[in-house]
């Protein structure tokens, strides 16, 4: 199968360079409905069968727009939200954000590592796992949509993919609505085959003076 893993359009707390990873979280910013509004054009070659999204507000209203385009209902799946900042939830000061970001850069060497007051490495992984291997079972040979979070999407897609490891992911930015596509299958494998390139609304709807944890490559 064909997966795009697409990340959320801008929410305040991205503006505000904060950690949002409680259940069901803020809605979008005007440039995040911009954003949004710009997935259908973006991604019309893809021949798009099923559209998945987090317990996350936000995934299901960037979603909405290529919804109303293809006439499919996303499909509000448990397990692809944002990894949980835990204690670091809401603070945007670099004491927090160093907290959470390497934390879950020690996953690749222990699993066993926890985000203060959040998830370790087995329980994002098993949960993560889980929801797009039934995903891959549903759909094996076509292509999918799954709207899903920054630091998500970066650890998830880096660790399953054959061709992908730590540096790459420590190196590779995810900015909203960036896209990152993968082929294979949960039984089989994944190979990334495109890690975001441009974010499907163009360059023109990035806000470079917004910080963003969870999206921006790591010095």
């Amino acid at each position: 199968m064909r997966l795009l893993l697409i990340r959320h359009g801008q929410t305040i707390d991205n503006v505000h360079g904060a950690l949002g990873t409680l259940v069901p979280g803020p809605g979008l910013t005007e440039l995040g409905f911009e954003q949004a509004a710009a997935v259908p054009t973006a991604l019309a070659d893809q021949p798009i069968e099923a559209i998945y999204v987090s317990t996350m507000v936000r995934t299901q209203l960037t979603a909405a727009p290529l919804a109303a385009a293809l006439g499919l209902q996303p499909v509000i799946t448990e397990g692809l939200q944002e990894i949980d900042a835990g204690d670091f939830e809401g603070r945007s000061d670099k004491e927090a954000i160093h907290g959470y970001m390497s934390t879950i850069f020690t996953w690749w060497t222990d699993f066993s590592a926890r985000i203060p007051g959040g998830e370790n490495g087995t329980e994002f992984y098993e949960r993560y796992d889980r929801a797009i291997g039934e995903i891959s079972e549903r759909h094996p040979d076509g292509t999918v949509a799954v709207f899903s979070h920054g630091a998500a999407i970066r650890t998830w897609a880096s660790w399953s993919s054959r061709n992908l490891d730590a540096d790459f992911s420590r190196a590779h930015p995810l900015e909203n609505t960036g896209v990152v596509t993968l082929e294979g299958s949960a039984a089989e494998g994944w190979l990334t085959t495109h890690w975001q390139g441009t974010p499907v609304g163009g360059l023109e709807l990035v806000d470079d003076s917004a910080p963003d944890p969870t999206g921006e490559a790591l010095g």
